[in-house]
């Protein structure tokens, strides 16, 4: 069987990982000294508009809920969010950002700026123009690769669901400081 994909394409997709593991390891080196993981970074910011429930918050950062809930136990035991069972579906736990944790995704903000590359070269605003239509060219469904904190072999059968917002809340958007 032959590949119709563009040559460009499929070097732009090797480019795309490459960078994103490069970043991903200055994250994980810029949020060491908070104790913080990138998984943990991601779920505290999908909390920064205000509450959701596990599943709202999983299908809004894209992620499946059992992993997240790993995540969350982490977050919930170092006092940065709360899980309070609702009343009317007792199933169901709403997690919130505390002072504490809206002071670290404050803080992880601070400390990845390192991560990023300073370059007067690089268009970020085009970057991110492009990047936003990538991320929405992939059909719904078909993202398990896009599961930040699941290694390879727990991403099987994932499939995700475009959010009430359209997914990872404020991704797409520069970040308002």
């Amino acid at each position: 069987m032959t590949s119709n994909l563009d040559p460009d394409a499929r070097s732009s997709y090797r480019l795309i990982a490459l960078a994103a593991r490069l970043i991903q390891r200055r994250q994980d080196d810029a949020l060491a000294h908070l104790g913080l993981t990138r998984a943990a970074v991601i779920a505290l910011e999908g909390l920064t508009d205000g509450p959701l429930n596990q599943e709202q918050l999983a299908e809004e950062i894209r992620v499946q809920s059992q992993t997240l809930g790993r995540v969350l136990l982490r977050l919930e035991a170092a006092g940065l969010i709360t899980r309070t069972r609702q009343v009317t579906d007792r199933r169901q736990l709403m997690v919130e950002l505390t002072d504490a944790g809206s002071a670290a995704v404050e803080a992880a903000r601070e400390a990845e700026v390192n991560a990023y590359p300073h370059d007067s070269d690089i268009s970020w605003k085009a970057l991110r123009e492009e990047l936003t239509k990538f991320v929405h060219a992939v059909p719904p469904g078909h993202d398990s690769g896009v599961v930040p904190f699941a290694p390879p072999e727990h991403r099987t059968g994932h499939r995700g669901q475009a959010s009430r917002a359209g997914g990872m809340r404020g991704w797409d958007q520069p970040r308002q400081n």
